[in-house]
């Protein structure tokens, strides 16, 4: 699996997670103190996203950094 397609797969994961809580993207980048557009890009894979960067939306989204890591072949 290439760089791009294991950002699209984070980033899906995030989308995920961030809907299952109910969190719009718009709410959810208010209370990350984030543009809506900078999750816009996290979530469609565009982004490069830092191993802090992906603890702090496991932590705003109370959940195991493992969950946001995972990779589904």
């Amino acid at each position: 699996m290439d760089k791009k397609n294991i950002l699209k797969q984070i980033g899906k994961n995030i989308q995920n997670v961030r809907m299952r809580k109910g969190y719009t993207q718009e709410t959810f980048s208010e209370l990350m103190g984030v543009s809506w557009s900078y999750v816009a890009k996290i979530e469609s894979g565009i982004l490069n996203l830092s191993i802090g960067k992906i603890l702090e939306f496991a932590n705003y989204l109370d959940v195991d950094i493992n969950e946001l890591l995972e990779i589904k072949y």
